[in-house]
């Protein structure tokens, strides 16, 4: 089972990844001075840092994809987040929304150009089990969705 299925619902997955950079830019641009460190509880990230854990899933996904396309019997190296998001301290927002969208941005031309033979190709997840190419992209969206309005929430509060 996708766990971010639920957000992405009926959506067009590569409609959503396509939009998530601009739609980022955007909710950042509208924070208030300050808001970006902001943590809504404690130990719970903060804009910044969601932008940084966006930046590192969309190299661990652009690897991900590649692996899938590229490797018969591919198995996923899963990664604690928790311990990647240790390393934020120093990093930018800026920094994060320029390397998530431009590895976004070289995602979307592989996602575009794949086949339907390669959308189907399979993978495995040794946490969430048989998974295809499609479904990395559906759980880009969902993941893109459910982060997408965190930061929302933190423009709005």
């Amino acid at each position: 089972m996708n766990p971010y299925a639920r957000f992405l619902g009926d959506r067009d997955p590569l409609v959503v990844i396509e939009s998530t950079s601009r739609q980022l830019a955007e909710i950042v641009a509208k924070l208030p001075t300050g808001r970006v460190e902001w943590r809504p509880a404690p130990g719970k990230w903060n804009a910044r840092e969601i932008l940084c854990h966006l930046a590192d899933c969309e190299i661990a996904f652009a690897f991900r994809l590649r692996q899938t396309l590229a490797e018969p019997h591919h198995v996923i190296q899963p990664f604690d987040q928790e311990l990647w998001a240790g390393m934020y301290g120093g990093l930018t927002t800026h920094g994060a929304l320029s390397a998530f969208s431009a590895l976004r941005e070289f995602d979307i031309e592989l996602i575009s150009t794949t086949t339907a033979e390669g959308m189907n190709k399979k993978v495995t997840h040794p946490e969430r089990g048989d998974m295809t190419f499609r479904t990395i992209v559906e759980t880009m969206a969902g993941h893109d969705i459910n982060h997408l309005q965190q930061v929302e929430r933190f423009a709005k509060a």
